[in-house]
């Protein structure tokens, strides 16, 4: 039997009403905590920047293809180019392309008896993949296609909807702006749709249709569009299929990624990285003040102890390994159940969503997002147990400075 950890594990369950005891507990809700809070953090940001950056790639794919211009703003119209179904299919043949889609865009007014309201219309085609963004559809449907002309359908967002004092099934008037002194030209659509992304950029400014609109108001051919959407598997690799993508691309032809365009906003996101690091941060100072606190406190109980031990032969190395011992289980003990604890309010949150953000639309969501990336997880617990370990190393010197002979009459 191993000495050392026989007494450990004595003092460590000992059931009987003691300081110790109490200390002990307090130590293990301490580190449960600290662990905890760490991982719904890694959990709540990594939720966060995800459906943050999904909610503009749903809108927008990973990729802008577009002539190129460049001074010229993000949201703006773009100027034509000619749809080029084999460079379509080379990019949709790079790998990491999921899948490669035209748009166009221009800027538009909707006008009712009541009111008016500025828009910039968003024109897709019938191969449009809406899936991306079903998540956003709040009431009704996206636009159907008709093969004879241009269809007379359009998605409103609920903003400008209840600007309008609109609903589904009305029709709206809407006018196209045209270049120099031409009169904007109007057209009737039906409302079929109504969506909302809760971020304020696309509800105040976008509306969606179809294409050939745009295309029959600019005096586009059939050929003619803005550009291309391109998404992508995975959004991480987006950069270096861009690369890809601008090499097998026409002189006036240009390629930005979404963080290109809208740097502010993943600006913004990866400054939570920040916020995260000062939360872990702070929770391992926690962990680490609380656990030799805990030790030295359970040292000086335990100077009697130390002193018989010692006066009985046992050596500072051995008193030290029964004291680490005690520590590692304190602290393997609060790591258990802060992970449990962690991880159960994260799948909790992620199945019934009862932690609700106070200003949805300061934070583009109603709900906190989580996401569980488990090596960040097993991270957290593989650094705590190491800072763990290093850091009971530093109370188990006290014992070494004990006397057996002043320790037996300890008070």
């Amino acid at each position: 039997m191993n000495i050392a950890s026989f007494i450990a594990g004595r003092i460590a369950f000992n059931r009987q009403q003691s300081f110790s005891r109490i200390i002990i507990r307090l130590a293990i809700t301490a580190t449960a905590i600290s662990v905890a809070v760490m991982t719904m953090t890694l959990a709540f940001v990594n939720g966060f920047q995800e459906a943050v950056s999904q909610k503009i790639f749903s809108f927008w794919g990973h990729i802008r293809l577009q002539h190129y211009e460049q001074y010229k703003s993000a949201i703006a119209e773009e100027s034509p180019i000619e749809k080029n179904d084999s460079i379509a299919h080379a990019i949709s043949g790079i790998p990491g392309v999921k899948r490669v889609q035209p748009f166009a865009t221009k800027y538009a007014i909707l006008k009712t008896s009541e009111s008016i309201e500025g828009i910039l219309f968003k024109g897709v085609d019938s191969a449009y993949d809406f899936s991306a963004m079903q998540q956003f559809l709040t009431q009704g449907r996206w636009i159907h296609y008709n093969d004879s002309s241009y269809s007379r359908e359009i998605v409103l967002s609920e903003y400008t909807a209840k600007q309008l004092r609109l609903k589904l099934n009305d029709r709206i008037l809407i006018y196209f702006f045209r270049g120099g002194n031409q009169k904007p030209r109007p057209d009737k659509l039906t409302v079929v749709g109504l969506y909302r992304t809760y971020m304020e950029e696309y509800d105040k400014l976008f509306a969606i249709g179809d294409l050939g609109l745009i295309q029959r108001l600019n005096d586009w051919s059939k050929g003619e569009i803005g550009g291309y959407e391109i998404f992508v598997d995975d959004y991480h690799n987006m950069n270096e299929v861009n690369e890809h993508i601008f090499e097998s691309l026409p002189p006036e032809w240009g390629s930005k990624t979404i963080r290109d365009i809208y740097p502010n906003i993943f600006d913004w996101l990866r400054l939570q990285d920040v916020n995260r690091n000062i939360v872990l941060g702070v929770m391992i100072v926690i962990a680490i003040i609380n656990l030799i606190t805990c030790l030295i406190i359970m040292v000086l109980e335990r100077t009697r102890m130390i002193g018989v031990l010692k006066a009985l032969g046992a050596t500072d190395w051995k008193i030290q390994q029964i004291f680490t011992i005690q520590g590692v289980i304190i602290s393997g003990a609060g790591i258990l159940v802060g992970l449990i604890a962690g991880l159960g309010i994260c799948i909790i949150q992620e199945k019934t969503h009862f932690i609700h953000f106070w200003d949805e639309n300061a934070y583009y969501m109603t709900v906190v997002p989580v996401k569980i990336i488990w090596w960040e997880i097993a991270l957290v617990v593989a650094g705590t147990a190491i800072v763990c370990a290093l850091t009971l190393l530093i109370p188990t010197f006290v014992s070494r400075r004990i006397r057996p002979a002043r320790a037996v009459q300890f008070r």
